[in-house]
């Protein structure tokens, strides 16, 4: 049986890497396909193109990101430029780049001149034989939040202040190889109440600093006619970048901490042309004096956080991907026990979604109109303090679109409550194993559920801020939205590791048997392959329709498991008929 599971573990195991082969292979932020000309497949402008294809994402990679080149002449010359974000690593970057080269040519068949947009990366390339030399930020596309701000005029007036500073580090302050920088910044709404700016910018390594600089400049005017109160927009363009969210969406630390603006009507500055010398005394001065007003920065950031114990209902959302440091104070994230009864009926039994070991999940509503989910742990669950702090810690810094999205804890009179976002089709297992309603899971919607988990598993073990393991990947812990699509939830027995670390030793092994990879189950090791182990199994169980633990009409086979592996074996695994009709094998 050992080896059966082993095998079987690996088999998923390449299944999964295969057809999903890298957290970049989500979909484009956008792509331009210009009418600058044509090539067919087998010619030397083709030929070119290929062989660019063949070393910019590696050349890119191994150069902090950015990468440019230059194949043939005359009509035939093809010129190319990639850029990945500051906060990738070489791994992400080169991984991003190589999908961008498949699909520029799939989105834009036989286009000369080609730019394609993702989160981590962007790909170009054109016949324009001053493509390359050209400081034009052009190909520019904005996509904005379409979240407002209560006060959309004191918020946008944060932004462009915290933008310039942001685009100053960038262009002056940081490496030469990136000319990237991030920002963590304190914004004082009209009631005085200090929220969260997260920025980033980034210009093409081969601008000098004040193109750089004038550049994001450009689009900080940009930003300020185009965001209008939203809590989150970016703009993209060839020679240089920017994005600022209420929430942290880049890896490692911000670069420039920034205390809260002037609250006073100011003109957004202009664009900085030059940068001119700062005397030395000068510069002696603000090397003392910046470290200083840092250092006050964060401290009046930690005391609000610390003496902000609640948060009204209509800022429930809030706690959703805030800074990491913030998260760490359970406080922070509170919510009143009284808004909460209010919302569920006081947890009345016709709310109730669902239960499971740790409790029940109940549906309700907030004042404001906003469907929430509140899952009620049990005064005798094992999930404890700890579990919760963990799963708060983890989830309020997870942002993916197949992941549950959590809104705040509540710890009141011995209740411990987590506030998710409201998904409507409840979980998968009571769909997937229900006679009556399994057949809603057609095969495309089976797909589309396979897929989106799949995606989710690699942004957690992937993309995350920190690498997380899940550990109880199962049909109850999947959750289906309005549209059938997943989003994966209950982190309380998650466990994340730290910079490079892949794999560990634990000696209290959780989850759910018949899920459990068998090296996890029985000596306690961990790595990302548990729940690749695990995604197996649900694979196999949204295919077939059948529990893992379900009955199966077999002499040596007791669970899903080994009934695969006892057909597979034998060559008859579309031919169940035998011992079972396949129509009833594969319960749709």
């Amino acid at each position: 049986m050992h080896t059966i599971t082993m095998s079987i573990a690996l088999l998923f195991s390449f299944l999964f890497f295969f057809l999903y082969p890298s957290p970049s292979t989500a979909d484009n932020f956008f792509h331009f396909c210009h009418d600058s000309g044509n090539y067919t497949a087998n010619s030397i402008y083709a030929t070119n193109l290929n062989q660019i294809f063949s070393s910019l994402p590696t050349n890119a990679s191994l150069s902090s990101g950015f990468a440019k080149s230059s194949v043939g002449s005359g009509l035939n010359q093809v010129s190319a430029l990639a850029l990945c974000r500051g906060d990738t690593n070489s791994s992400s970057c080169r991984s991003c780049l190589d999908v961008a080269t498949q699909d520029a040519t799939q989105l834009c068949p036989g286009t000369k001149s080609v730019t394609i947009y993702y989160d981590l990366c962007f790909l170009s390339y054109s016949s324009n034989q001053t493509f390359l030399s050209s400081t034009e930020n052009s190909d520019q596309v904005t996509g904005v939040n379409s979240d407002s701000v209560s006060n959309a005029t004191l918020f946008d007036e944060s932004v462009t202040y915290i933008m310039n500073k942001t685009a100053d580090s960038a262009a002056y302050n940081s490496s030469d190889k990136l000319k990237y920088s991030t920002a963590l910044a304190g914004f004082a709404d009209s009631k005085k109440k200090i929220n969260a700016i997260y920025g980033l910018e980034q210009c093409t390594p081969d601008l000098t600093k004040d193109q750089c600089r004038q550049c994001l400049g450009a689009l900080v005017q940009k930003l300020r006619q185009s965001s209008g109160g939203k809590q989150g927009a970016r703009i993209l363009g060839l020679r240089c970048n920017l994005r600022y969210e209420v929430y942290t969406f880049y890896d490692g630390e911000p670069k420039v901490l920034i205390s809260p603006p002037p609250t006073e009507n100011a003109p957004a500055p202009a664009p900085m042309a030059s940068r001119p010398e700062t005397p030395a005394s000068l510069r002696e001065v603000l090397a003392i004096a910046i470290p200083i007003v840092a250092a006050l920065s964060v401290i009046s950031l930690i005391c609000i956080c610390f003496w902000r114990k609640r948060r009204s209902s209509r800022n429930i959302a809030l706690p959703y991907g805030t800074h990491g440091e913030e998260i760490e104070n359970v406080e922070s994230l509170l919510l009143d026990l009284s808004t909460l009864r209010a919302a569920t009926d006081d947890f009345a039994e016709v709310n109730k979604l669902g239960e499971g070991g740790f409790g029940a999940v109940y549906k309700g509503m907030l004042p404001d109109g906003q469907e929430i989910a509140v899952k009620r742990l049990s005064k005798s669950s094992g999930q404890g303090v700890g579990e919760l702090k963990n799963e708060l810690m983890l989830v309020a810094k997870l942002q993916h679109k197949n992941l549950v999205r959590l809104l705040g804890v509540c710890l009141e009179a011995q209740e411990k409550l987590l506030v998710y976002e409201f998904v409507p089709n409840r979980s998968l297992d009571t769909i997937l194993f229900d006679d009556d309603r399994r057949h809603e899971l057609d095969w495309g919607k089976r797909y589309k559920i396979i897929n989106g988990v799949a995606r989710g598993l690699l942004y957690l073990h992937e993309d995350s801020q920190v690498k997380i393991v899940h550990r109880d990947l199962k049909a109850s812990n999947i959750l289906l939205d309005a549209d059938m699509s997943p989003k994966i939830s209950d982190f309380g027995l998650a466990r994340f590791f730290g910079g490079d670390q892949t794999q560990g030793i634990t000696s209290r092994v959780v989850g759910t048997f018949g899920y459990m990879a068998p090296e996890y189950a029985m000596l306690g090791h961990i790595s990302t392959k548990s729940d690749v182990f695990s995604f197996g199994v649900l694979v196999l169980e949204i295919l077939t329709g059948r529990r893992n633990s379900g009955y199966f009409d077999s002499e040596q086979a007791g669970d899903l498991l080994s009934f695969t592996w006892e057909h597979w074996t034998s060559g008859t695994i579309t031919e169940g008929r035998r011992r079972i009709p396949l129509g009833q094998f594969l319960q749709l």
